[in-house]
């Protein structure tokens, strides 16, 4: 048993900022971060665009981007989390700032603000293209000059730990307490008790549960995973968001994104054959919300035929769009195309979750001492859809105030304390490793390839009846796999893409009118 009064499950930019929080205002607390991969490997990581937060109030203002986000979400947003988020953002953004994170300026020693799709003003703070990447080295070297703050890389969370684990308890299963996890040390295949006052869910997204995505290769769901098994309320998991451009490649696996910022900069979006199509679906061309550029780039791919669209940036600046993109630029260069010469070939891909694990205006789940920060939550703020750019945003404003309240409850020390030696340990006994790995690949493959096929873009009744069949055929052989089998990462990540493609589909059928990312053809006779 290892004990520690907050366990972060998750290092991207809400777990950092969340922990760095809590572990200034309670010094004497200790705060463990758990992390399945390296601590630097998450969506924040690739997230290049930038945040979107009003700086320019003489241009800009809060009520702007407040109804932009709401414009965005299709009528499904919570007005009062939208309201925080935007209000309290310039100060998240300039707290980052002090932890070491660059942005670019202009001349003028401003912000350089850039636009993107649905945002009606330029508001977009960014560090290149690699914001992301820029947030987590600032907020990565913050916490480790942090006494109180461990970092356990390649540490991956079966199951969280609530009463239904203690035998012979008593329990509400829809009033549950949180107290800590099963931890699976992957180098020393060694399972840990690891018990928590609170625990933060900070996991992030699950894009691969389709075959094509832009996430990296850890974003399988976990942590809606581990919440929908502890019984947490979870909603919105019909509303993923695709994102238009990644990069299109004949393969499966995470594809390289091309960021908005890039339209947003002035690139257009032509066929294969070179003929521009946006003017067709919406007035704002290149710069409508993601659900309506992407339902058009399917469209345009299934009347011609084709197995992607082009994107032109053969007419721009090419200094400011190296100084703008310049890691975009090489990404293409190393495929063997020019940005400045070459259409570039881009399909949609799985991009982000818009809903997700349901919290309070303080992040806190349904679950008590259970927090949840970033994609894995379900704040309100996106509603159907989210607006470009205001993900990061999220992260930062949800991290402070989860931890503003999981630092109010430390002082309190009110918690339901239980016997955690009543806790059995994980029993792997008569359990042997999985024969073949290709079993699980197997499965997995089978599983992006009916959600990539029958959940995508474009939905329909039918396809959704036949999606619920298969799933629950995959399911039953996950299962089979698990009670048979050694706990492997791989094998727990395939039973989380099981979860989360049970939610998906079975919100899905639930929703009955098209809204934001959510299109099912048999609700709207005039397709798009």
């Amino acid at each position: 048993m290892i004990y520690t009064d907050v366990l972060v499950i998750g290092s991207g930019i809400s777990g950092l900022s969340y922990a760095l929080k809590v572990a200034l205002k309670k010094p004497q607390a200790r705060i463990s971060i758990i992390t399945k991969a390296d601590e630097d490997e998450s969506n924040t990581k690739y997230a290049q665009g930038g945040v979107a937060v009003v700086t320019d109030f003489q241009k800009d203002s809060f009520e702007k981007h407040i109804e932009d986000t709401l414009r965005a979400g299709g009528g499904v947003c919570k007005r009062e989390a939208v309201e925080v988020v935007v209000k309290e953002g310039p100060e998240r953004i300039r707290e980052i700032v002090e932890w070491g994170a660059n942005f670019d300026k202009n001349d003028n020693k401003t912000f350089d603000l850039g636009r993107e799709g649905g945002h009606t003003e330029n508001r977009v703070i960014h560090y290149k293209d690699v914001t992301g990447a820029e947030i987590e080295r600032a907020l990565l070297q913050a916490a480790s000059s942090l006494p109180n703050v461990e970092i356990l890389n390649h540490h991956y969370v079966i199951d969280l730990i609530t009463e239904h684990h203690i035998p012979n308890e008593s329990f509400d299963k829809y009033n549950l307490n949180c107290y800590g996890a099963y931890v699976l040390d992957i180098k020393t295949q060694v399972m840990k008790k690891m018990s928590a006052k609170i625990t933060l869910m900070a996991t992030g997204g699950c894009g691969h549960v389709y075959k094509n995505t832009t996430n990296p290769l850890i974003a399988t769901g976990d942590g809606i995973g581990l919440a929908h098994r502890a019984k947490a309320k979870i909603s919105n998991m019909q509303f993923i968001q695709f994102h238009p451009t990644a990069f299109y490649r004949n393969r499966a696996g995470q594809l390289s994104l091309i960021s908005e910022a890039v339209r947003g900069f002035g690139a257009k979006l032509r066929t294969a054959s070179g003929e521009p199509f946006m003017h067709k679906y919406d007035d704002r061309e290149e710069l409508a919300s993601r659900d309506i550029v992407a339902r058009a780039i399917d469209s345009e791919m299934k009347l011609r035929g084709d197995d992607y669209v082009c994107l032109d940036c053969r007419h721009l600046d090419h200094k400011k769009f190296l100084e703008h993109f310049p890691n975009i630029y090489q990404q293409c260069k190393d495929d063997g195309l020019d940005m400045f010469t070459d259409l570039i070939p881009v399909v949609p891909a799985s991009h982000y979750l818009c809903g997700g694990i349901d919290v309070d205006l303080y992040g806190q789940s349904t679950i008590k001492n259970m927090f949840a920060v970033g994609e894995c939550s379900n704040t309100g703020l996106h509603g159907a859809n989210r607006l470009a750019s205001n993900s990061l945003l999220e992260a930062l404003v949800f991290g402070h105030r989860a931890a503003l309240k999981t630092v109010e409850k430390l002082d309190e020390d009110n918690f339901n304390y239980i016997n955690l030696n009543k806790v059995p340990e994980w029993n792997q006994e008569g359990l042997k490793v999985t024969e073949e790995m290709a079993l699980l690949n197997y499965l997995r493959k089978d599983l992006q390839s009916l959600m990539s096929d029958l959940v995508g873009i474009v939905r329909s009744d039918a396809r959704l009846r036949i999606a619920k069949q298969k799933e629950e055929e995959i399911y039953r052989a996950v299962k089979e796999v698990y009670n048979l089998s050694l706990l492997s990462p791989q094998l727990s990540e395939l039973r989380n893409l099981v979860s989360v493609a049970f939610l998906i589909i079975t919100q899905s059928i639930e929703q009955k009118e098209n809204r934001g990312a959510f299109y099912n053809k048999d609700l709207d006779k005039e397709n798009i």
